[in-house]
Formats: structure tokens, sequence, C-alpha cells
């Protein structure tokens, strides 16, 4: 997949041009369905399919103290977004100079580097440029003047009720997994980046992964079944998930760690993408490191039974 870095580089794509504009938080089957349309739609006319999304989120520029933990981090967005089979990506830097865009300049420039612009397709709710003052209308209406089409996807609904990022997150926060899966049309995961801790996992005999989950929405805190992979590949191991209360008293930051079995290779500063398979048990400190050590082993244990079954 080809990855853009700005507007000016679409003069290098062979037009008509069909875009699909979204941030696409969790690339949810709402947002497959715009992909979807426009890559359909550019296949059909011979022309050529392009995902537009941003980065960081809007929100973390836009209301910093109210911005949502993310479902998919960018690099873990680009990558769900490969696997859709998508041969291009325009990845926008969204910054306070670029929120101050008028819409009717981003469209502009958009028509301006494209040769030519064909479609747009996006969500039936998106907001886009100044104080979110673009919406489907105004889109509609510069397709209009500017001889574009204008797709807009209608809500996308699972068991009576319309898909949302906010949805799924929600799901995620509760643990209901299954749920979360039927949104996303996967199962749920989190990409992290394997960051170097204190190494008392490996000096009591279970070392673990320290993941650096770059903003994305965590389940309730608890010792998991885990799924990981790393490039590619697919490993078993036990999550633990929390504040590890009986060996950092005080900790105000949840850690994701991951134990795998029966791996012993130097990960470190690789991205794993991790599944909560399944729930072994909730956070509890214990009295000493050697109870704590007793009840990893029966953790993995009972891990290995699951994987067994």
């Amino acid at each position: 997949m080809e990855i853009l870095r700005s507007i000016v580089e679409l003069d290098s794509l062979c037009g008509p041009l069909f875009l699909a504009i979204g941030v696409f938080d969790g690339v949810h089957l709402g947002h497959q369905a715009v992909i979807s349309t426009a890559t359909t739609h550019a296949r059909s006319a011979n022309g050529t399919p392009l995902v537009v999304t941003f980065d960081p989120h809007p929100v973390k520029v836009l209301r910093p103290h109210h911005a949502p933990h993310l479902l998919t981090a960018t690099q873990h967005k680009i990558a769900l977004i490969r696997d859709l089979g998508v041969e291009h990506l325009l990845v926008i830097n969204f910054d306070k100079k670029f929120a101050a865009i008028s819409p009717e300049k981003f469209i502009g420039e958009l028509l301006a580097h494209s040769r030519p612009l064909r479609e747009i397709c996006v969500g039936h709710e998106w907001s886009f440029g100044k104080d979110r003052s673009g919406n489907l209308d105004l889109l509609k209406s510069l397709g209009a003047q500017f001889d574009f089409n204008v797709v807009g996807i209608p809500p996308v609904m699972v068991s009576g009720k319309v898909i949302s990022s906010t949805a799924i997150r929600q799901a995620v926060e509760n643990g209901d997994f299954p749920k979360a899966a039927e949104m996303l049309g996967r199962e749920y995961t989190i990409l992290g980046t394997v960051t170097r801790g204190d190494n008392l996992g490996k000096k009591i005999g279970f070392p673990t992964a320290n993941l650096s989950a770059h903003s994305e929405q965590f389940p309730p805190n608890g010792v998991y079944l885990a799924e990981a992979w790393i490039c590619g590949v697919s490993y078993h191991g036990v999550i633990n998930l929390g504040y590890r209360p009986t060996v950092s008293s005080g900790k105000s930051e949840r850690v994701l760690e991951v134990h795998l079995l029966d791996f012993n290779r130097d990960i470190y500063g690789q991205d794993v993408e991790v599944r909560f398979v399944s729930y072994l048990r909730p956070e509890r400190k214990f009295d000493s490191v050697e109870v704590l050590v007793q009840q990893i082993e029966l953790d993995v244990r009972r891990a290995r039974e699951l994987c067994a079954t």
C-alpha cells in the first residue's frame, strides 16, 4: 500500500480519483462500508480509489482534555486499512493550522491536486473544516458546483443499533468483547510497542513484554488468556492489565504486559498485536511476591488448559 502524507502528492495518482474520507478510528463495519463503496465505484469507472484519514485524532487537537481513548492508534489503523486491500492511503497531519482551514478551502485543495476528482464518499454524519462547519449538505453543494459526485453512507446497524466508535469503546471498557467484535467485524485487538520495564517478570521466572499501547482503549483490569501476533506469527500468552499492586504500590498508570508461552526472544522495540481471548481472574494484591508467583503458575496452567481445548 502506498502511503501519502500531503494533499500535493495526489498529483502522482492517475485519475479519476474516488475518495473515502474519515477519521476511521477502529475501522469498524461502518467505516468499511465507506471504504468499500469508494473502491467499488472506482473500479467500475476504471478510476483510482484513495482512503483519506487524519493523524492524530482531531479531538486530540481540538479538545485535548476530552480526547477519547483510541480503538486504533494510527499505525494500527494503517495496518487494518491495508488488510482491506487498499492500495493508496493519504494520512493528513491534523494540527491547529489544518483545523483552521475552511471546508471550501479543504475541498479546493483536493480538487486542485486530483486529476480529476470524481467522487467523495463519507459517513452520513461526517463534519469537516474550521469549527466543523462543513457537513454532507455542504459537500453535496460543492460537488454540484465543481462536478464531482458525493456519497453519504447511511448508518450501518447490528442487532438494531447503529455502529459507532463510541459504542465500541464502551463495549471494550465493559469487557463485552462479543459486542465489540460484532460492530468491528473482527475481534478487538490492541497494538502496542514493546518497551523496557523493571525486568521483575524475568527475575521471578515469567518474563513479560511490556506494551506501550498508544492510548488505545483498555478493557477492565485483570488477567486474561491472550493471543499475540509478532511479525504475523501467532502465540498464546497471559496478559496482566492493571496497576500491579503487589510490586508497584501507588502506581497511577495502568500497565499492559503479556507473558508469552514457550517464547524466548528479544522483541524490544517491536510491535505486538494482542487479543483478549478469555478472562481468567481479577487483578489483586498478594501478601508477597512468592504468593504472586504461585498464582501466576496457576494462571499459566489454566491458560495452557484453555489453549488445549
